[in-house]
């Protein structure tokens, strides 16, 4: 059997000077060459309006970290969270006439075992099958399966 070697610490940014990342590198490049045309096309008061505040939020996105995450992962993942719904809604669009089978989903046994944590898993399992459902499945018939919510501690 042929061997390969495992890359390891893949998540270690590529250093080309020093501390300093490509990523680091090219956003400062990128920053540096904004002020210069800022000062070429501008007054000198107006390019130190602009080209200040420009390089403090580039070193910031460059060299600053959140969680050991790179700022701009942190920025991205903000404005995803703003932009999706804060609260979530069910949409159950499998219902009773989506199932072509009917006979099939009340004949679904739910394994039980005499685990405490698997009682819990398999009622609930239980449970979201008859959800899932809408009522189609009715569970199971014998009472010795049967887990009573009532006798447990929650």
């Amino acid at each position: 059997m042929q061997q390969f070697t495992v890359p390891q610490f893949i998540d270690v940014e590529d250093k080309i000077l020093g501390p300093i990342t490509t990523r680091q590198f090219l956003i400062m490049i990128g920053a540096v060459l904004f002020a210069a045309a800022v000062y070429k096309l501008t007054y000198f008061s107006t390019f130190l309006a602009i080209v200040i505040p420009e390089l403090i939020i580039s070193a910031i996105f460059a060299f600053y970290k959140v969680d050991e995450m790179p700022f701009h992962y942190f920025v991205l993942n903000f404005i995803q969270t703003n932009k999706s719904p804060k609260t979530r809604v069910w949409n159950n669009s499998f219902g009773k006439d989506n199932v072509e089978n009917s006979d099939a989903i009340e004949n679904v046994k739910v394994e039980v075992i005499n685990d405490d944590r698997t009682r819990t898993s398999s009622r609930l399992n239980e449970l979201a099958l008859m959800v899932d459902t809408q009522g189609v499945y009715k569970g199971e018939k014998d009472d010795e399966t049967k887990i009573s919510l009532h006798n447990k501690k929650i």
